[in-house]
């Protein structure tokens, strides 16, 4: 087994694409003799090139000496051929994302290097147990699945096959720590840790697209201004591409056999048939101008106010009385609103029509406003089929009078940020469940792996377990959908009152 910390380690890597030469750079900063291959004439050349520029860009930035990235260039070499590899303690494979063409490259790497190399997969799709299963060694067979561009993205899943050995997961840990990354060990599983906790955001966001809950536009700036994100989800698979993110949906939906909480939607499928693939084809799910996406403006809210509000008894229902009074408009404190008053309802999980029902007011008066995320970044205002428009404009004039941003939404239980951020707890916990890792080390690997603003457990954590379960058992209730069924390890804990990044 290799020493990840011995001075004259010996790395090598397959594939010399964007993958392979970003490995490669951060391995020669780190001070290993790197070998790299690439089976296409020229194209080790080509990424030397592409490595000189970036270290030369760390130097103009100050981040590194002159003499350190000439020295870490002089560390990657070319391997003419696999024989080349005869030496190394360990060798990275980086090529096109095939079963079978990884499985063979496995094969032959085992005819010429040591019996103590590790041999590492940096596939995001694949089973390692399945690559391994063509070794003679499978137990030093494991995946060392980086995150692009490699030199920014400092977080390594460490993926452990069936048979692989623990030492080989340690090696490959302090390796990951020498690079100036971040180690997270993962369970072989669809998916790995990153993708499969990444699932609940845009399968969640194209449901909502495919109800007709709101447009594109509104989508992405309710989960950014309400929820925290980044960016939207539309804006992110633009950024992706069409061609990467639906075939990652679709294979981990296959792979854990038509999991609900994994449905793909079919809008994607026929918009990548229509080569709309986002960024890199100038049109997605926006249009491009010079990189930037094109966003339809934002209508100016109604000057129309309510000639009185009634506000149900729930959470943030304060918080609205204050916005109303602000905005100089009478608010009711009797028990039932009267028969001009706009109702204002904020339902935890349920949607407009089933509020207003449950509490006999009148629906065509009846506007929802999410309370869960606070009304001082975004506000969200949900419609049923009866609201009347007059009374839909004139909450939205109120609730825009002070210049925080609101949107209408058609009706749907757990309006878009509940239902989104809802989604993605509980496939957190799911993951915790399957013990796929740690609950420390899921919330660490979302945020650094995905940027969004808190792991999944700690976020419900932050929500409250029990509200979590709440939002989902009304949608459950609501849908009859099985996606939105709450895992186990979501569940008992609400029941019990304890963290979700409790352990057990």
């Amino acid at each position: 087994m290799f020493d990840p910390n011995r001075s004259d380690l010996h790395l090598g890597i397959v594939g010399s694409g964007v993958m392979g030469r970003g490995i490669a750079q951060v391995a020669a900063v780190a001070g290993l003799e790197v070998r790299l291959h690439d089976a296409r004439e020229g194209a080790v050349a080509e990424a030397r090139g592409f490595i000189e520029r970036m270290l030369r860009r760390q130097v103009e930035k100050g981040r590194m000496a002159p003499e350190a990235a000439t020295a870490a260039l002089g560390r990657i070499h070319e391997a003419r051929t696999l024989a080349d590899f005869a030496g190394t303690q360990l060798v990275i494979e980086a090529i096109v994302e095939d079963l079978e063409a990884k499985r063979t490259l496995f094969r032959d790497l085992e005819a010429v290097v040591g019996e103590d190399c590790v041999l590492a997969t940096n596939t995001s799709s694949l089973a390692v147990t399945a690559i391994a299963a063509a070794c003679r060694r499978p137990e030093r067979v494991a995946g060392f699945h980086f995150f692009n561009p490699v030199p920014l993205m400092r977080l390594v899943e460490v993926v452990g096959g069936v048979l692989t050995d623990s030492r080989v997961l340690e090696a490959l840990e302090g390796l990951a720590r020498r690079f100036g990354h971040e180690p997270v060990r993962v369970a072989d599983m669809p998916g790995f840790l990153v993708n499969h906790a990444g699932r609940g955001y845009p399968t969640e966001a194209l449901a909502l697209l495919g109800e007709g809950v709101a447009d594109v536009a509104t989508l992405d700036a309710i989960l950014r201004e309400g929820a925290g994100f980044r960016m939207g989800p539309f804006e992110l698979l633009d950024l992706t591409g069409l061609d990467v993110s639906h075939p990652v949906m679709e294979s981990i939906y296959h792979q854990f056999y038509e999991e609900p909480r994994f449905r793909p939607s079919p809008l994607t499928h026929r918009r990548l048939t229509a080569g709309l693939l986002g960024r890199k084809t100038g049109r997605g799910f926006y249009a491009y101008e010079d990189g930037a996406p094109v966003r339809p403006p934002r209508p100016a809210p109604p000057a129309v106010r309510p000639p009185a509000v009634w506000i149900a008894p729930g959470p943030a229902a304060s918080r609205l009385a204050q916005l109303v009074q602000a905005a100089g408009v009478r608010l009711e404190r009797d028990v039932k609103p009267s028969p001009e008053a706009l109702i204002l309802v904020t339902p935890i999980g349920r949607d407009c029509t089933g509020e207003a029902l449950a509490l006999g007011v009148d629906p065509g008066r009846t506007v929802a406003v999410d309370p869960l995320f606070g009304l001082d970044s975004h506000r969200t205002l949900m419609v049923n089929p009866a609201t009347r428009t007059d009374y839909r404009d004139m909450a939205l004039g109120l609730l825009s009078a002070d210049g925080v941003p609101a949107s209408i939404i058609r009706d749907s239980a757990g309006f878009v940020c509940q239902r989104v951020v809802a989604t993605i707890i509980n496939i957190g916990c799911e993951i915790a469940q399957r013990r796929i890792a740690e609950p420390e080390a899921i919330d660490r690997a979302v945020q650094l792996g995905l940027g969004y603003p808190h792991g999944p457990l700690a976020w419900g954590d932050v929500l409250g377990p029990t509200v979590v379960v709440t939002i989902l058992d009304a949608l459950l209730a609501r849908t009859g959908d099985p996606r939105y069924r709450a895992s186990l390890w979501l569940r008992r804990r609400a029941e019990l009152g304890l963290p979700l990044r409790l352990a057990d």
